[in-house]
């Protein structure tokens, strides 16, 4: 880690000098690209000349520490060394920090797509246990959730639910949330007390703005009908409801949860933006693409990134192998404990690919 670093400095010692060169400061281009690169190293190579001074008063403090008696003298010098290995921690854990790649999409909003998997009605109830988990969750960091699209089963659950989140940060946190959730537990329709496993299956989509996507209005088919479900007379009997499909790709998006036709189409194209900036993420990096490819799999039971046991009250996350044992207040949206050790997981695997 220290070569790369070292590496680093030295890359923005060289940029430092190329701006300064007469004939490099003549080309504002050339020098807005420089610079704009000179100020992304800057961090890091501030810290990093903080942890070579800082490791040269260890080295002192400790060659001085052999050379001295004094036992008074021996305690102030320990008590120092002591202060500065423990700056020297903090300044390696923050260097560590400084050379992951940065999430250009962390203080996205979000689109969450939550459908039951297997199970039957027993996954449509876990479906909506799930969607309260996660508003919950928002509710307490201060985010806003608005749903767009849901599909209600016959006892009152989701064979599916889309709905938008936004808040600061959404996107960084909630991305561990991708995946195959199953539960174990006794159902209600089940008369014999015996566990049912069933699963649901999440997806996370950064919301896109319109800037960041060019879609052509002629690439996009409407549809408009009467909305299903829950809503009232008003959403029943009027033509709300929105379906928008992208012709090129196939790619449908509906919205039918609001009263009015405007805002059904709005909300219909977000999640249509959102699933085209995805595939177009996707297309860019294979590691993403990957990611997405396993990120829901097929919903079947020996898919899971996570497992909720009832039974024996326990929360048990398959990608750090670690079981927390506080199912209600996990499902009462305390997904922080889960979502720091994830968070932590993935800095590791990337730092170990940045210095591989």
């Amino acid at each position: 880690m220290l070569d790369k670093l070292e590496l680093i400095q030295k890359r923005y010692e060289k940029l430092t000098r190329l701006i300064a060169q007469p004939e490099i400061a003549t080309e504002p281009k050339q020098v807005q690209e420089l610079t704009r690169e000179r100020a992304s190293l800057e961090g890091i190579v501030t810290i990093y000349q903080k942890y070579k001074a800082n490791s040269k008063e260890l080295a002192e403090m400790e060659a001085l520490l052999d050379n001295t008696t004094e036992a008074d003298l021996i305690a102030l010098i320990k008590e120092e060394t002591s202060k500065l290995k423990q700056h020297q921690d903090d300044l390696l854990r923050q260097l560590k920090l400084s050379l992951l790649p940065k999430d250009q999409l962390a203080n996205k909003d979000v689109i969450i797509e939550i459908r039951a998997g297997a199970g039957g009605e027993e996954a449509s109830l876990f479906a909506a246990d799930l969607f309260r988990m996660y508003s919950r969750y928002a509710q307490n960091k201060g985010w806003e959730v608005n749903i767009i699209n849901s599909n209600q089963s016959e006892i009152g659950g989701f064979k599916e639910v889309i709905f938008e989140v936004k808040g600061k940060g959404a996107f960084s946190q909630l991305k561990y949330e991708r995946g195959v959730h199953r539960v174990q537990r006794v159902p209600l329709t089940e008369a014999s007390g015996r566990i049912h496993t069933s699963t649901t299956t999440v997806a996370v989509l950064p919301e896109a703005e319109e800037i960041e996507l060019n879609i052509n209005p002629d690439d996009l088919k409407m549809q408009f009908f009467h909305s299903h479900g829950a809503g009232g007379q008003n959403v029943n009997k009027v033509t709300t409801a929105v379906r928008i499909t992208h012709l090129p790709t196939g790619i449908v998006a509906t919205c039918q949860d609001e009263r009015s036709q405007v805002r059904n189409r709005m909300k219909a194209m977000a999640v249509l933006r959102a699933r085209l900036f995805d595939l177009r993420q996707r297309k860019q990096s294979e590691e993403i693409d990957r990611q997405r490819r396993t990120q829901v799999g097929s919903g079947q039971r020996a898919e899971k990134i996570r497992t909720y046991n009832f039974p024996q009250e326990r929360v048990t996350d398959h990608r750090i192998n670690s079981t927390f044992h506080n199912l209600n207040q996990i499902l009462d949206g305390e997904l922080d404990e889960i979502i720091e050790a994830l968070s932590a997981k993935e800095q590791v695997e990337q730092l170990e690919a940045v210095l591989s």
